[in-house]
């Protein structure tokens, strides 16, 4: 298995996680994003694939990053910065937005791809 295929299985897995815990916990995001156990859970998988488009970014695969959005490559890693630079402050409305608008987007674009399959 390539390398950009084992990186865009990692992201994919990483927002199943974060949607199982959606659904597991059945409750609105605001209130799982202040669960003590789930939050960390939540910003590690977004760390997680924060880093797996950085190393597709450092092994030069501007092809496939070519179909993601720049302001949504852009965006999950100002997020994986903020996480990780400043944790205690992160500003839970852009975990939610993150988490609703930018992380279907980015699975769709995954599962475009058909290089999963």
């Amino acid at each position: 298995m390539s390398k950009k295929i084992h990186r865009l299985q990692t992201i994919k897995s990483c927002i199943e996680d974060i949607e199982f815990i959606l659904d597991k916990k059945n409750l609105k995001i605001t209130q799982i994003l202040e669960d003590k156990l789930v939050k960390p859970a939540i910003r590690m998988n977004l760390v997680r694939i924060a880093e797996q488009f950085s190393k597709l970014k450092d092994e030069n695969e501007f092809t496939t990053l070519e179909h993601f959005s720049n302001e949504d490559l852009r965006g999950i890693s100002s997020v994986r910065n903020y996480i990780a630079h400043d944790y205690d402050s992160v500003d839970d409305e852009i975990i939610e937005d993150v988490i609703r608008t930018n992380l279907p987007k980015l699975k769709d674009t995954i599962n475009s791809l058909k290089i999963l399959n």
